[in-house]
């Protein structure tokens, strides 16, 4: 009889274990984090009220979360590559210009997530929280606190964890030694089922591991042919996660 109490105490336990959403990787540093914060600028708070209205009233598929980059992929240089590969797929520009993880984090829980649950997002957030002078560190952490909220929101959705782009002309340019430390820490999130990681930015890069202002003239922000270059493995990892 207490063998048999035993073994079902185990056994609600695992399951309860199972079914709760985390990740592999635990905090990366013991630093506080901010807290969610809203942004109270114009424009941040328009590009809110728009994700928040289009993701219960527009059909999609895939949430691609993050801030200028990604939304400047639909709505700036990118958007005629947008509409070649991404829109078809069902995916849903939710980039805000200037957000900081603290910023994202705030937003999973003030409307970006009200609508139907998406058969799977895409992360792409950080580069703002090293150019607000954070530690890769602290940056990290940042990452992992909005993937631990994705995961606690929509358990049922995988997570494509993109590594930062570069940033910076040059392979030496300091910010390029920040983001592979944050990326070399944040990639340890990933089990390739619920948080599938892929660092794709590599391709913006010359053969000297120089952004050339092709690609992007701030050397930061692509240009259509930087999207253009982007896309076809943003292509591959989508249909691989929607199973499309």
């Amino acid at each position: 009889m207490k063998a048999s109490l035993l073994l079902l105490v185990f056994s609600l336990f695992a399951t309860v274990a199972q079914a709760e959403p985390g990740l592999r990787c635990g905090r990366f540093g013991e630093a506080e984090l901010p807290p969610p914060e809203p942004r109270a600028a114009n424009w941040p708070l328009h590009r809110l009220e728009q994700i928040n209205e289009a993701v219960k009233t527009e059909p999609y598929r895939v949430l691609f979360l993050g801030d200028s980059l990604v939304e400047h992929f639909a709505i700036g240089a990118g958007a005629a590559v947008w509409q070649q590969h991404l829109a078809p797929r069902g995916v849903l520009d939710a980039g805000i210009a200037g957000d900081r993880t603290e910023h994202l984090l705030w937003r999973l829980d003030h409307g970006n997530l009200d609508g139907p649950p998406p058969r799977a997002a895409i992360l792409l957030i950080g580069t703002n929280d090293l150019g607000y002078h954070r530690t890769p560190e602290v940056t990290a952490d940042g990452i992992r606190a909005v993937l631990l909220r994705l995961r606690e929101r929509q358990p049922g959705a995988p997570i494509l964890l993109l590594g930062l782009w570069p940033r910076g002309e040059d392979a030496d340019s300091p910010y390029r030694a920040e983001i592979s430390e944050v990326n070399r820490r944040v990639a340890t999130c990933a089990d390739n089922r619920s948080v599938i990681y892929a660092e794709i930015g590599k391709v913006l890069l010359d053969a000297d591991g120089r952004f050339a202002a092709a690609m992007s003239p701030d050397h930061l922000h692509p240009t259509t042919a930087g999207y253009a270059q982007l896309a076809p493995s943003l292509d591959a990892l989508i249909d691989k996660l929607t199973g499309r």
